[in-house]
C-alpha cells in the first residue's frame, strides 16, 4: 500500500463512501467508446489500436462498461478495480450477464492490491484518475503493471473547465487555476467528496515522472451528444463544451529497454 498521510486516506474513504451510495442509483456515463462529455470516442480518435489478445487493467473500472466493451473487441485478460465496493459489485454483475471473465479488485488506484508487474498490454482510465488522491503513486502503480511497449491511455475532465462558470452565453472563471489541492465539496446526489485541483501540467509531469512516454495529448473538441446520453444539461452542455474543451485525454507508453 502506498505509504498516505492521515488527511489523504480519510479523503478515500470520504470518496469511497459517496461513490457506494452513488453507484446504488445510477449507472456511470464515461465508457467505451466514449473517452467524456461531448468530447470525440474512440471510433474517432482510435487509440487503442487492434485489441485482440491484448492483456488490459483498467484503473476505475466502475460498473464494467468499458470492461464489456473491451471483451467484445477481442481482449485476451481483463482486471479491473475500483475505490467503490458497489462499483466492483455492478462490474461483477455486468461481467456474470455478459459472459465474460475479469479479475476485480476494491481498491484504491494509489494501492497495489496485488496486479501482476511488467504485464499488462494496456492500462485504461477514463474519468477516474483525477480520482486519485496521490497522482504520482497511482500513475507509478500503473507503470509497474505495464510490460515494456504497454501503453495507458487516460482521460479526465479538462482543468480549465473545471475553472469555469457559465452566465448568459459568457464564461469566467469561478476559481483561480492556480488554486490546486484538495477541495471538499458535494456530489451530485449531495454527499460530501474532496476532489483534487490540478493543472494540465500536473497530470503531463506525473506522467512523465512515473517513466512513461508521452505520445499524444488531446483536448477534445464539443461533439453532439448520442441521443441515448443525458449529460446534465447545468454542466456539460453544448455552449460551456463549444467554448472549452470538456476533456483531457492522453496516450503514453512504457519504453522498451
Amino acid at each position: 500500500m502506498a505509504e498516505l498521510n492521515s488527511e489523504l486516506r480519510r479523503a478515500l474513504e470520504i470518496n469511497a463512501a459517496s461513490w457506494d451510495k452513488i453507484a446504488k442509483g445510477t449507472k456511470g456515463r464515461t465508457a467505451l467508446p466514449n473517452y467524456g462529455p461531448l468530447c470525440p470516442d474512440e471510433n474517432e480518435l482510435k487509440l487503442l489500436g487492434d485489441l485482440r489478445g491484448k492483456k488490459i487493467v483498467e484503473l476505475g473500472c466502475g460498473d464494467g462498461k468499458s470492461l464489456a466493451y473491451l471483451h467484445e473487441h477481442g481482449a485476451a485478460e481483463l482486471h479491473g478495480l475500483d475505490l467503490s465496493n458497489e462499483q466492483i459489485s455492478n462490474a461483477t454483475e455486468l461481467a456474470l450477464q455478459s459472459g465474460f471473465p475479469a479479475s476485480l479488485y476494491c481498491s484504491a488506484m494509489e494501492d497495489d492490491p496485488g496486479l501482476p508487474h511488467d504485464y499488462f498490454d494496456m492500462a485504461i482510465s477514463l474519468y477516474a484518475l483525477g480520482w486519485a488522491v496521490d497522482l504520482d503513486a497511482a500513475l507509478r502503480n500503473i507503470a509497474s503493471y505495464l510490460r515494456p511497449g504497454g501503453i495507458l491511455v487516460f482521460s479526465w475532465e479538462h482543468p480549465v473547465f473545471s475553472c469555469l462558470k457559465m452566465s448568459e452565453k459568457r464564461l469566467y472563471l469561478e476559481r483561480s487555476y492556480s488554486q490546486v489541492g484538495p477541495v471538499e465539496t458535494l456530489s451530485w446526489n449531495g454527499d460530501p467528496i474532496v476532489m483534487q485541483a490540478r493543472k494540465l501540467s500536473t497530470f503531463i509531469n506525473a506522467v512523465v515522472a512515473s517513466g512513461l512516454v508521452i505520445d499524444k495529448v488531446i483536448e477534445g473538441d464539443v461533439r453532439e451528444p448520442p441521443s441515448q446520453v443525458d449529460y446534465p444539461r447545468r454542466w456539460y452542455s453544448q455552449d460551456r463544451a463549444k467554448m472549452m474543451p470538456t476533456t483531457l485525454i492522453v496516450k503514453a507508453h512504457k519504453s522498451v529497454r
